[in-house]
């Protein structure tokens, strides 16, 4: 007899396509002093739980990757992108990545730390990690596109990827991006964890044999 829990979520990138796009609303704030990075880790402080995501020039070099070019940190109203190229894992970088008191959402935050690490000594705390989180919800897919939409029905653009993220000027698509994707693992996690997400009524649900 099957278990009434043996089924996955998952969805095709197809129905993905069709969905109606989502972003940021909120305030997008460019940190690229030490200065700026205190003012903006001192409002990020005030708060629970942050939004966490990065973002590193594409190398088409093999072996030869890039360092981390952007932080981005989010709350509900506000997206704080840090241009780590210019300022670099800073003191206030690393006390809010220390923060145990704060709780960090992130999706594949281990590939981020390993990059990181190539910059600076720096000891991740109060992180958790998405991919592994939604699995208690029967998700299987791991990428927050598909992740967010299984959970919202809605789709989260992925065109600025491999954009110059080394760039003189961010342009405003790849800060919305940047921004969308932090804010999308705070909110994610704020809909799983508060039971607003009932897996079993999914559209995405597959029988796992």
């Amino acid at each position: 007899m099957r278990k009434p829990d043996n089924f996955i979520l998952a969805i095709d990138k197809k129905l993905i396509s069709a969905m109606e796009p989502e972003s940021f609303k909120g305030e997008i704030i460019i940190v690229e002093t030490p200065e700026q990075a205190d003012a903006a880790v001192d409002y990020l402080e005030q708060h629970d739980l942050v939004g966490f995501d990065t973002e590193t020039k594409p190398s088409f070099k093999k072996g030869k990757p890039n360092k981390v070019a952007l932080m981005q940190l989010a709350t509900d109203e506000r997206c704080f992108l840090f241009r780590l190229n210019r300022i670099g894992v800073c003191d206030a970088v690393v006390r809010f990545l220390e923060n145990r008191g704060i709780t960090k959402i992130g999706l594949s935050i281990h590939d981020d730390f390993n990059v990181m690490h190539r910059s600076s000594e720096v000891n991740p705390q109060g992180f958790i990690e998405l991919q592994e989180y939604v699995k208690n919800y029967h998700i299987a897919d791991i990428s927050l596109q598909k992740v967010y939409a299984i959970i919202f029905g809605k789709k989260i653009s992925k065109s600025q990827r491999l954009t110059n993220w080394e760039a003189a000027q961010l342009t405003p698509a790849q800060q919305a991006y940047a921004a969308t994707d932090a804010w999308a693992c705070l909110k994610i996690y704020r809909q799983l964890s508060q039971g607003l997400f009932n897996p079993c009524t999914s559209p995405h649900r597959q029988e796992n044999d």
